[in-house]
């Protein structure tokens, strides 16, 4: 295993350097001939950027093929598959081509990968096989050359994509496959050093198309956990490469809500969103790099957990990934503001289905019921669900769905706005579960008299339940206040101190949180009780009033919000001797 450790290492390291070499090579070319991205409004970079950066990568790749790549059944599919889409993505930098042309190739290239003998085994049927695979060649062709949308976005992606492949192989024995990955990583890597933001080359289509298609087609290879589940062979091509599947989704919804075409580019990616949510582009960046990451984590454990647990973390690890993508599909960008509203029926719709956040909270809670249903068996069981149980398992989950949804209706879950989530709201959540649970337990019962139905699986299912709406719900208030704390305060906001940490003061900072248009950015809190100090409300942290005029030369702070009566004219008129301006918050009912 050493040996074949230092091999892989030698095949990355080769690709690494012919790629440095090359990519430095063909980015000189490049602004020589004048063979730039010019800046346009539907494009990121913000300066005419070097392209045809693929070629460094495609040349290392094959460069390390003939070096290293053994004798590796149906690796020629691999290769003649990328090869294809590397030439077509190569013209397409070149001479742009129609999108309808670029989906040909891609659907020629993956039957071409699918007739020399590579495909999914997600059925036992080879024709829809097939059909399966190819859809994912191309999907996935079309993913990696949609998230090309950042500095080093689906270079990182794809090295993190390679990494996870190699493992698997190297896992499964299949030493001479996990060269293949590797020495992708390593070309990529090359690339990155150059790509990375401020980017001065970026891969193009010729790139992109090439790694998408590269990366789809050696999943096919692998023989991670085949022997051991259904679930392996299911799940882990998917979490592998979940990131950019996922962003490719909420592209697609995005624009087809605002009637634009998918293949049209535009700053509506999940990279950008995450930008207009507050962070900076290579803490954007970094944070889909971390998602891919633990995706990949997931991917390996697929192969190592029992087929039951597997079932019920990677599908609820799956829904947190989609419930991520949802929760930036309602961030705003400048895409969407710009776009033009088509007229047709269709396209009314599914606008207006953006807005209609109960349609997707009651869609999730059915699988979150559903999940925690199959979860409460696998706990009860140990994970080995006896095959009386699992029949009725599958009987009785209609049953289980129409009476907790219902109870979660008529208890009021539906009629909570999530976004000012409290212990009130988690009560209602909690009595309607627990309503939910106990209805269905006896309506299974009495519909199944003849059959031993555990009462403790309805028991786990409501702690599952609750554990899983409520992580739902509660999971969007702590990603808003998360990322409005990224925002941090524009250029012409006033640094505050706010006198009184009480509920009044809790409410000012919220209120100040929440409503950027106020131009207010919160330093502290203050106040004269010696047992608050050095405390925090919200993060932030409550000072002595003694501290102020070191606060004010820190910080500039020239205002201090009041939001308690019970500070005296007096004290006003001290803080107006310090040189801050004293101004009262308060709520009046007329």
């Amino acid at each position: 295993m050493d040996d074949a450790l230092i091999w892989l290492g030698a095949a990355a390291a080769s690709t690494f350097v012919a790629a440095l070499a090359l990519t430095w090579l063909v980015r000189a070319l490049a602004y020589r001939f004048g063979l730039v991205a010019p800046t346009r409004d539907d494009r990121w970079h913000k300066r005419p950027t070097a392209l045809l950066g693929g070629i460094g990568i495609f040349v290392a790749f094959m460069v390390g093929c003939l070096l290293f790549l053994p004798d590796v059944p149906r690796v020629g599919a691999v290769l003649l598959g990328g090869t294809l889409l590397f030439g077509a993505g190569l013209w397409d930098d070149l001479r742009p081509m129609r999108p309808y042309v670029k989906l040909i190739i891609q659907v020629c290239a993956a039957a071409l990968i699918v007739y020399l003998g590579l495909s999914l085994p997600w059925t036992d049927q080879d024709v829809l096989n097939n059909a399966i695979t190819i859809f994912w060649l191309v999907g996935i062709t079309n993913a990696l050359n949609l998230l090309d949308n950042m500095d080093g976005l689906a270079g990182g992606i794809a090295i993190i994509a390679s990494v996870a492949m190699a493992i698997t192989f190297i896992v499964s024995g299949q030493i001479n496959e996990a060269v293949i990955p590797v020495m992708l990583a390593g070309a990529v890597l090359g690339f990155l050093i150059f790509n990375r933001h401020p980017a001065t080359i970026f891969m193009g289509d010729a790139g992109s198309m090439f790694l998408g298609v590269t990366l789809g087609s050696a999943a096919l290879l692998s023989d991670y956990g085949r022997s051991r589940s259904l679930a392996a062979v299911l799940f882990t091509p998917v979490l592998i490469l979940l990131i950019p599947i996922v962003d490719t989704a909420l592209v697609a919804i995005s624009r087809k809500s605002t009637g634009r075409s998918i293949s049209q580019g535009g700053l509506d990616h999940a990279s950008h969103r995450l930008v207009a949510m507050g962070l900076t582009e290579g803490r954007a960046v970094v944070t889909l790099y971390l998602l891919a990451a633990v995706s990949g984590v997931m991917a390996l454990a697929v192969g190592a957990l029992d087929q039951g647990l597997i079932w019920l973390i990677v599908p609820t690890f799956i829904l947190g990934i989609v419930g991520f993508a949802f929760f930036l599909g309602q961030v705003v960008v400048h895409d969407e503001v710009q776009a033009s509203v088509v007229d047709s029926r269709m396209m009314r719709v599914l606008s207006d289905l953006r807005g209609k956040r109960r349609i997707f909270e009651v869609l999730l809670d059915i699988a979150l019921i559903t999940l925690a249903y199959y979860g409460a068996y696998v706990l009860r069981y140990d994970g080995g669900i006896p095959q009386g149980q699992a029949e009725l398992l599958g009987r009785t989950l209609p049953i289980v769905l129409i009476v907790e949804v219902v109870l979660l209706t008529l208890g009021g879950v539906y009629r909570t706005v999530w976004r000012y989530v409290g212990i009130g709201e988690l009560v209602i959540l909690g009595r309607s579960v627990a309503a939910g649970g106990l209805a269905s337990a006896v309506v299974v019962i009495l519909a199944n008299p003849d059959i031993v139905v555990s009462r403790s699986v309805f028991v786990l299912q409501a702690l599952l339940l609750v554990l899983l709406i409520g992580g739902s719900r509660l999971s969007y208030r702590v990603l808003r206040v998360m990322f409005e704390r990224q925002r941090g305060p524009t250029a012409d906001s006033t640094p505050v101190l706010i006198y009184g940490a009480g509920d009044g003061g809790e409410l000012v900072v919220r209120e100040i949180l929440n409503n950027p248009g106020h131009r207010y950015s919160p330093i502290g809190f203050v106040d004269d009780d010696g047992r608050k100090t050095g405390k925090a409300i919200h993060g932030f942290r409550i000072f002595d009033s003694q501290e102020i005029p070191e606060l004010m030369r820190r910080h500039g702070v020239t205002e201090i919000l009041i939001s308690t009566g019970q500070v005296s004219e007096g004290k006003l008129e001290a803080l107006r001797s310090l040189g801050i301006r004293p101004r009262r918050v308060s709520i009046e009912f007329e």
